[in-house]
Order: structure tokens, then sequence, then C-alpha cells
């Protein structure tokens, strides 16, 4: 009698024999060769929608060209981008007006120190004036006529023209308050306006600033 089991061990089908092989799984996360994620159970799996599966290395950077390329900058970054333009013109301005109030500040200061320099000369002139008095009443009395001291009158009056000094002494001109000081009046003849007819106290003036009127005579119309 045959024995049936025997016979069906002998007429098992190949593919029952290649099921009962061991299988071998690559569970590596990471595929060696193209550097891609795997299926979480450990194979290749499908690519996730959206995307096609990258082969090559080449294919990578063509494909992540392709997406930065269709990446449209979000609200937030041109709202960024549109604040950092309008800080920079703000700092822009902030700087221009900066370099305006400077140029502004040191035109004031050369003024200034013009003007005081100005007011340096006056005050030395001012303090003089007494000196150039007694030189006149000297010279007046015959004392300066010749000599030592009349060469270190006439070098003193020289420099102190040299600083814009002028003497107010002319006679015959017309009477000017602004620069002279009328002391006495005198009825004259031939004349139509007031007229300076003798200067009792010279006086001086630096440029247009009178620093003492000249004590005159006047003459008027008779």
């Amino acid at each position: 009698m045959p024995h049936h089991g025997n016979e069906e061990e002998h007429n098992a089908s190949p593919g029952e024999e290649r099921q009962q092989e061991p299988v071998i799984r690559d569970n590596r996360k990471v595929d060696p060769v193209t550097g891609q994620a795997r299926h979480p159970e450990g194979g290749h799996g499908e690519a996730p929608q959206g995307e096609a599966p990258v082969d090559s290395d080449g294919d990578a950077l063509a494909q992540a060209e392709e997406i930065l390329n269709g990446v449209e900058v979000p609200a937030e970054d041109s709202v960024a981008q549109g604040s950092a333009h309008a800080e920079a013109a703000e700092l822009k301005n902030d700087l221009l007006r900066l370099q305006a109030e400077y140029v502004n500040y040191r035109k004031r200061v050369e003024r200034d120190r013009a003007v005081a320099g100005e007011m340096a000369v006056i005050g030395v002139l001012n303090s003089l004036l007494p000196v150039l008095d007694d030189i006149d009443a000297a010279r007046q009395h015959g004392d300066l006529a010749e000599g030592p001291f009349a060469a270190i009158a006439t070098k003193l009056e020289t420099t102190l023209k040299t600083y814009g000094l002028v003497r107010i002494a002319e006679t015959g001109v017309e009477f000017d308050p602004n620069i002279h000081e009328a002391l006495i009046q005198q009825s004259g003849e031939d004349i139509e306006v007031d007229t300076v007819s003798q200067v009792l106290r010279s006086g001086y003036k630096s440029g247009d600033r009178v620093l003492r009127a000249a004590q005159v005579i006047v003459a008027v119309p008779a």
C-alpha cells in the first residue's frame, strides 16, 4: 500500500519550496544608493504625493531648483522687506539732516569767531584812544615836530591804521550827527547846510563802527 505522506512531499510544487527559503529584508531608513528616505516599513515605497522619485544626484538638483523657482515669497517676508526699505530711507534722511545741521553749526562758529576777533581789535583800539589824544595835543603844541618821540608816534598811528582805525578830523564837511558831536554852533556866511568849521577833538571809527564821535564846532546858515 503506497505511502501518501511521502508522495505529498515528493509532489510539492517548486513555488512552495521557494516560499520556505529565508527572506532578507533591508530595514535601513536611508537608501545607500539614492540617499532618499525609505518607506517607514523599510522599502523605498512610493514617493510622497506631489514629488517624483529621485534616482540620481543630477535629478535631485534639478528637482530642488524647480521647487525653489516655484516657491512664492510669503506676505510676511514682503512686509519685512518693505519695512527695511522704509527704515533705510529714514536713516538716510536723518543723516542728511545731521549733515545740514553740522554745516550750519560750522558757519555759525566761523561767524562768531570773526565777530569775537573784531570785538577784540575794537577793544584794543578803544584803550589806545587816550594815547592818541595825547599825541594830538603834543603835536599841536609843537612837541612832536621832530625827534625820536615824533617817529614813535607816527609808527603807532600807522600801525593802528592797518587794523582799520580811521581818524575823523575833517573840516569843511557837512555836519553828520552819526560821526560828529556839536559842542558849539556859530553863524556862517555863504553856507547852505550845517558845516563843520573846527574840530576840537578827533573822532575815530573802525570800518562802519564809530568808536568815538568827533567833537566839533558847527557853522549854521545865517
